[in-house]
């Protein structure tokens, strides 16, 4: 296999490494007609928009392309944890650092001081504090304690939040109101009455036709019927029921296949007859699954798919 940098014989030279700009470029975004329909329901209403759907299905890259259709800069964003708190959407105050420093310095700080210091804006407080709209991203909101997502709802409604360590009260217009998107996997059920109050849209897996469109706008040198086959074996695995696959691939995922293909020097049209593979074009095929399956066992399953029950060829 030309690919092989690593694992000759002797040693060899480190490849160039160059980023692709455009795989998290937030103007090649392609939100479905239904997606942008509850983005402007949202933006008229004045609600927190609240998505779902698999992993790799675009929901956090949303708030990139919604700030970047509306020239808001970078969207905020907060990663809400299981330990997650109301105030903590707004700020984080470091009392240990300011004990140890009160410990060890004889001069008292004032207020002005302790915030430049010790208290760190999050998301929400920071968008507040700039007075001037923003995509403030919550992610993950069905991680954080059940009581998180109502009290998200009423600092939204107020715009305002008090500091009570520096004695300080920061607030906004409802003209600078940030723009809320927050996702969620569905981990557990959230409040109804935090439901009652959010637009709600579940995004869908991309169709063929639709990650036919989103990939070729990311992944270069591939021909259109090259790519419908990598598209059309990549939706084989993901409805292959028989695989059993514990975590099936995203959307991110394909992407990086179709570039590892590539790069593989893979003869895409061998996909449509796969057993009439010869054994190089197996092993470069069982290489790039390693991009598609993320545990042992999937990854036994798509061995599988290409060599049977035989045992050979492990490595």
């Amino acid at each position: 296999m030309s690919f092989h940098l690593y694992g000759k014989e002797g040693r060899g030279s480190l490849p160039k490494f160059e980023i692709n700009e455009r795989l998290n470029d937030p103007s090649l975004y392609k939100p479905s007609s239904a997606l942008i329909n509850a983005v402007n329901v949202a933006l008229n209403l004045g609600q927190p928009l609240l998505l779902t759907g698999e992993p790799g299905t675009g929901k956090t890259q949303l708030a990139y392309h919604i700030s970047w259709f509306f020239q808001l800069g970078e969207p905020l964003i907060f990663n809400a944890q299981t330990t997650s708190n109301a105030t903590d959407l707004f700020y984080r105050y470091d009392a240990l650092a300011h004990f140890q420093y009160n410990q060890n310095n004889a001069k008292a700080l004032n207020d002005d001081e302790i915030e430049k210091l010790f208290v760190h804006y999050q998301a929400l407080g920071r968008a507040i504090i700039d007075q001037e709209r923003k995509v403030v991203l919550l992610d993950e909101i069905d991680k954080a304690p059940r009581d998180l997502p109502n009290d998200v709802l009423a600092a939204i409604e107020k715009l305002r939040f008090d500091v009570p360590e520096i004695n300080k009260t920061y607030e906004t217009t409802a003209e600078n109101r940030p723009i809320i998107i927050m996702t969620s996997n569905s981990e557990k059920n959230l409040p109804d009455a935090f439901l009652r109050r959010v637009v709600y849209y579940h995004i869908p897996f991309p169709d063929a036709s639709a990650l036919l469109d989103i990939v070729s706008s990311k992944v270069d040198a591939f021909a259109k019927e090259d790519l419908e086959v990598v598209i059309q074996h990549f939706d084989g695995i993901r409805k292959d029921k028989g695989l059993k696959l514990k975590k099936l691939p995203a959307t991110a995922e394909l992407i990086f296949w179709a570039n590892l293909l590539k790069k593989l020097d893979f003869n895409i049209q061998h996909l449509t007859e796969p057993d009439k593979m010869g054994a190089e074009d197996k092993e470069k095929l069982m290489t790039s699954y390693s991009v598609l399956a993320k545990t042992k066992e999937d990854m036994e399953s798509l061995r599988t798919r290409i060599y049977g029950n035989s045992r050979r060829k492990r490595r």
